[in-house]
């Protein structure tokens, strides 16, 4: 049995401060990691105000970004060597954000990847169409070549314990939600395309997310469907009782 995992992506919110403040908020009402992984990936500057606040909770930490390099001439860019230092569980790396903005490209995705890996930092691969691609009928091919290029080269034990993060792109920030059928069957696309490219054993392995305008009122009907194993978060997990509410929707 896959452990759900819900994830909060900050982007670019909060401060150290506020992060100490959420985590101690919430610490004492998150469920089991046996049961649900709760996970919250801040900003770099809070991570170090993240990971003392969530010390002996149930909480984990992770990165939203890292460079392909653990170190050198790399101004602003932070290394995933430091975020294994430190003790950060996760990282995000592939958010359409970064793609769409600072121009990343799935060759730069696989090799974050494979440096995470490489630093015990499990990599949490965001994949996604836009509404154009969807509108054209061409998603399925677009996540699928997304998926083969972002995990080339890597071993099927790598497969098995990274997380894979669908988020359509026309889903995401705009309150439009994927429907749970729409997500379901791009997660099983996705979870098809890993036994294909591995086994069925690392298929049945990888956790798969959801993510694009996920909320406490649509968590539960997602997190139903069969190839759903979790949820990337953005705005909802900004507030306490939001995030509360998301993790503990076995309740």
């Amino acid at each position: 049995m896959r452990t759900p995992i819900i994830a909060g992506n900050w982007k670019l919110n909060m401060n150290p401060e506020q992060t100490a403040e959420f985590v101690a908020s919430i610490k004492n009402e998150l469920p089991e990691s046996s049961k649900v992984e709760s996970v919250i990936c801040a900003p770099a500057v809070d991570l170090d105000a993240l990971k003392k606040a969530a010390e002996g909770s149930e909480l984990h930490v992770g990165a939203e970004n890292a460079y392909f390099e653990t170190e050198g001439a790399f101004t602003g860019e932070t290394s995933p060597k430091v975020l294994n230092e430190m003790g950060i569980d996760y990282c995000i790396i592939g958010h359409s954000e970064r793609r769409e903005y600072f121009h990343e490209t799935d060759e730069d995705i696989n090799k974050k990847a494979k440096v995470l890996f490489a630093n015990n930092v499990t990599p949490i691969v965001c994949c996604g169409e836009s509404l154009e691609t969807r509108e054209a009928n061409k998603q399925e091919e677009w996540v699928v070549g997304q998926i083969k290029a972002d995990l080339d080269g890597l071993s099927a034990e790598q497969v098995s314990n990274l997380v894979i993060a669908y988020e359509p792109i026309w889903a995401i920030g705009t309150g439009k939600t994927a429907s749970s059928e729409q997500a379901e069957e791009m997660c099983k696309t996705i979870r098809e395309t890993v036994k294909d490219l591995y086994d069925d054993e690392t298929a049945e392995n990888v956790r798969i997310q959801y993510g694009g305008s996920v909320n406490p009122a649509n968590v539960k009907e997602l997190m139903g469907k069969p190839n759903i194993d979790g949820g990337l978060v953005g705005g909802a997990s900004l507030k306490p009782d939001s995030y509360l509410a998301l993790v503990n929707y076995q309740d």
